[in-house]
């Protein structure tokens, strides 16, 4: 996150478990940056508020990923629906085809 933008996305494809090695899984951590003031040390601070932690997994090696469930609105829209869902899912699975992020 930059002093411009205040919203972050953290991904990170982690190791497939031993028991499937087509296994993709990838870790989503989705936040906001919010400055404030230390009047105690007079020093801006910043904290990570809003913190979302989704993990995607894919059996097929990438191809298709699941979520076991989406608990806050990701869109922006209002409303917690399939649609949030859905560009999870593309994001975990654009993240996985990346070869060197």
């Amino acid at each position: 996150m930059s002093t411009f933008n205040q919203r972050g996305i953290f991904l990170q494809l982690l190791t497939p478990s031993p028991v499937n090695p087509r296994e993709a899984r990838v870790s989503m951590q989705l936040a906001r940056k919010e400055s404030g003031w230390d009047p105690v040390n007079q020093e801006q601070t910043e904290a990570l508020v809003d913190c979302l932690c989704i993990e995607a997994v894919s059996s097929d090696g990438g191809k298709s990923f699941r979520i076991n469930t989406v608990r806050q609105d990701v869109d922006g829209d209002g409303d917690i629906d399939k649609d949030d869902e859905a560009k999870l899912l593309a994001l975990a699975k654009a993240y996985s085809n990346i070869l060197n992020p």
